[in-house]
């Protein structure tokens, strides 16, 4: 029942999303502007996509290099299995399968191969805050010149943006040099707050300080986190060639804005974020830059298919190669969830227990195709 009512919530906000996006939309002219992209520019697209998911594969190596050794083919797959999952099913349960299959694969703790999920996250966060703050503060991205009213609205979020990200990865660094350092900073940050919040407040923030143990390797922290650029900048290159594909005379560094609005998008638990990147990016095109609505329509929905339907297809194909459907990715998903999340809040210092494989989670047997059949 607690399924069907989730699965209900999640159908009702996306339609809801949806509803809104294509609000007042002109179908037809939708349809015109989609046919007079230009199809260099969405060529260029599909091939940069394909490099963000070679970078994301190349830097969950280096992450889990501390854990131990792993193969590219292997991350490379689990990684499209993963975001192939997060479109076809809700509650973005990839990022549960994706470890998962690796950690059985290539014989890893599965919770602390979980932890380099939340450190990805971290990187990313950290990446697309750190560009949106430096592109928009120090570059002109055309703001000044369309919406002079939001422009220096958006470039104090920019700069609030790049101090963030400054503040998470001094955190990251400390924790990867000087822990107890950390530790002490972490104690010193929370005193303000009343005794019973600053006991759980510390609490969670040493559990997630003492399970990202992967950052205690410096080289590969620095390693991940200089790889985590190229992969943004090819994920807002996308971006840029989306817009010139769709007659945009929007700057490139203008896809800096549009990129973190389209992260928030994203982040909306909906099956292949559906509704809110739609949203996300046609606010970015629209509101920010004046582009005709039912353009910013057109390319939003050209954009996600290109983002999201190649990798879901490749992806699809992994899963039969290795023996898997839908149904059993699901499965896996919640399996994941019950064994690897938990044994996750152990290793985050939540509970007993260390980075130690969970129970019935050992190496699977390699099939032809790379991946462990489950």
């Amino acid at each position: 029942m607690r399924t069907h009512l989730k699965t209900l919530a999640v159908a009702g906000l996306t339609l809801a999303l949806l509803g809104w996006f294509l609000w007042g939309v002109d179908v037809a002219k939708v349809g015109a502007e989609i046919r007079a992209a230009k199809p260099w520019a969405l060529a260029l697209l599909l091939g940069v996509t394909g490099l963000t998911y070679v970078l994301r594969a190349l830097r969950w190596q280096y992450l889990l290099a501390p854990i131990g050794p792993t193969r590219f083919g292997i991350a490379f797959r689990t990684t499209v299995i993963g975001f192939a999952a997060n479109t076809l099913l809700p509650l973005r349960a990839g990022e549960f399968v994706r470890p998962y299959l690796l950690a059985r694969s290539e014989s890893l703790s599965v919770p602390a191969t979980f932890t380099t999920i939340i450190l990805e996250r971290l990187l990313d966060f950290v990446t697309v805050l750190a560009l949106f703050g430096l592109f928009l503060v120090f570059f002109d991205p055309g703001l000044e010149r369309i919406n002079p009213e939001q422009y220096w609205l958006v470039k104090a979020g920019g700069l609030g943006g790049a101090a963030l990200a400054a503040a998470i990865l001094l955190v990251l660094s400390l924790n990867a040099f000087r822990p107890a350092l950390t530790h002490r900073l972490v104690d010193f940050g929370l005193r303000p707050l009343p005794e019973r919040w600053r006991v759980r407040s510390s609490g969670l923030v040493y559990g997630l300080l003492d399970g990202l143990a992967v950052t205690r390797d410096p080289l590969r922290l620095a390693q991940s986190v200089a790889l985590s650029f190229p992969l943004w900048i090819s994920i807002a290159t996308g971006i840029w060639l989306a817009m010139v594909a769709f007659h945009m005379t929007i700057p490139f560094t203008g896809s800096f804005l549009v990129m973190a609005l389209l992260v928030v998008g994203v982040a909306v638990p909906t099956p292949g974020a559906v509704g809110g990147f739609h949203e996300a990016f046609r606010v970015g095109t629209a509101v920010f830059y004046g582009v005709d609505n039912d353009r910013a329509v057109g390319a939003a929905l050209v954009l996600h298919a290109a983002s999201f339907v190649p990798v879901t297809l490749l992806g699809g194909v992994f899963m039969v190669q290795d023996g898997l459907n839908l149904s059993r990715v699901r499965r896996l998903g919640d399996e994941a969830r019950a064994s690897g999340a938990g044994d996750l809040s152990a290793a985050a210092g939540t509970g007993p227990g260390d980075l130690t494989p969970a129970a019935g989670t050992g190496a699977g047997s390699d099939t032809g195709s790379g991946t462990a059949r489950p």
